[in-house]
């Protein structure tokens, strides 16, 4: 644990100053905690931190490359997303729509088993007729 810390706190004073010369870092020991500094301690222990290689034009390249890459799939993404939304919404649109026709359809049996039940006998045929036929489009349309 103790070296990983110091690993990185070497690396967090290389990336601090990566165009100085090298930066002395300094552990100390008080009441039997180590601490890191910058400022010398009495009784101390120097730690010397080498200079940040200096960036390649490559890795500049790279990078540059990289970032493009990025941004191009970004795009992408949010262009699908987009198309997602789009697509969410039509069928929410259509859902909603086919709920309103069966809701009507339903209205429209009932109404039709109420006429039934109303009919005067010369016309009872007729109106069986057509709630046998109100009954069959719901279930034709609405089958769930």
């Amino acid at each position: 644990m103790k070296s990983r810390a110091l690993a990185t706190l070497l690396m967090l004073c290389a990336a601090a100053a990566p165009h100085a010369g090298a930066q002395a870092v300094h552990k100390c020991t008080q009441d039997g905690k180590i601490t890191y500094t910058g400022q010398p301690c009495a009784g101390g222990t120097v730690i010397a931190v080498p200079d940040a290689p200096a960036p390649s034009k490559s890795a500049a390249a790279e990078l540059k490359s990289a970032k493009k890459q990025a941004d191009a799939l970004e795009k992408e993404r949010r262009k699908r997303d987009a198309a997602d939304e789009r697509e969410d919404a039509a069928a929410s649109r259509a859902a909603a729509a086919r709920h309103q026709k069966c809701d009507k359809l339903r209205l429209d049996r009932k109404w039709a088993d109420e006429d039934l039940r109303r009919a005067q006998p010369q016309h009872e045929e007729r109106a069986r007729i057509k709630a046998q036929r109100a009954a069959d489009k719901l279930k034709l349309s609405c089958a769930s």
